[in-house]
């Protein structure tokens, strides 16, 4: 790859960056509050089950198994403990069905990478669990496209650092794009790289950070199909 451009790697977030993923998780919400609107109405479902997310990042990490594990410690305790074993099969069914759907890609994802890979290192960096962020990106067709695939426990500034100065030439040098702000703009920019935001209608609540307006490593985009011009722009 050329090395006299300002901007030699590219990192891709791969969840609602490069194919569906919220969406599926609000249709197993909306699945929860139904088998338990007998127990608690559905506002306060919805604020039980994100409380629980929140306080089991650390011990589940992030992904569909943490959200079903979820699922079931909220049904468990909105109960009282009196939640029926068929509502238990049904929350692990849903989070079966979440692992075993189809992969859609969202528009503009095959051409920006392909495009891009053709001259700079492009990683896909995604966080979850392990083996279905590996079906996916198998079922996406795009693995072949990337010069390096990193499923990491979090993105924090350091993730960031070692995974640039692994695959490229640091931080300084690199871009990362995503639809979270939180864990892909906001931290490669900690990390001295840049940071593009490109929005899905869906962000998890615990996903939502404010952008950093301003920064002159910092960009939005309204989809994945500017991203070459941008990157060309940039250097």
């Amino acid at each position: 790859m050329p090395t006299d451009r300002n901007i030699t790697t590219i990192g891709f977030d791969a969840d609602d960056t490069l194919w569906q993923n919220e969406s599926f998780f609000r249709l197993t919400q909306d699945r929860f509050t139904a088998l338990l609107a007998d127990y608690a109405d559905p506002d306060h479902l919805h604020d039980r089950l994100l409380a629980a997310e929140r306080r089991n990042l650390g011990h589940y990490g992030f992904g569909v198994k943490g959200f079903t594990l979820s699922m079931i410690e909220t049904a468990i305790e909105v109960t009282e403990g009196r939640v029926p074993a068929s509502v238990i099969a049904e929350l692990m069914s849903a989070g079966r069905d979440m692992l075993e759907h189809p992969i859609e890609l969202l528009p503009h994802a095959r051409e920006a990478v392909q495009s891009l890979a053709d001259t700079h290192r492009v990683l896909l960096i995604t966080k979850g669990d392990l083996l279905d962020q590996e079906r996916k990106l198998a079922q996406s067709g795009l693995g072949d496209l990337f010069h390096g695939v990193e499923i990491v426990s979090d993105k924090t500034p350091a993730v960031y650092a070692t995974l640039f100065a692994r695959h490229g030439h640091g931080p300084d040098r690199a871009l990362m794009v995503g639809n979270s702000l939180k864990s892909d703009v906001l931290p490669a920019i900690a990390a001295g790289g840049f940071g593009v935001h490109v929005p899905h209608g869906l962000t998890w609540a615990l996903e939502i950070a404010d952008p950093p307006t301003g920064h002159p490593r910092f960009a939005a985009l309204d989809h994945l199909g500017h991203l070459p011009h941008l990157v060309s722009r940039l250097g």
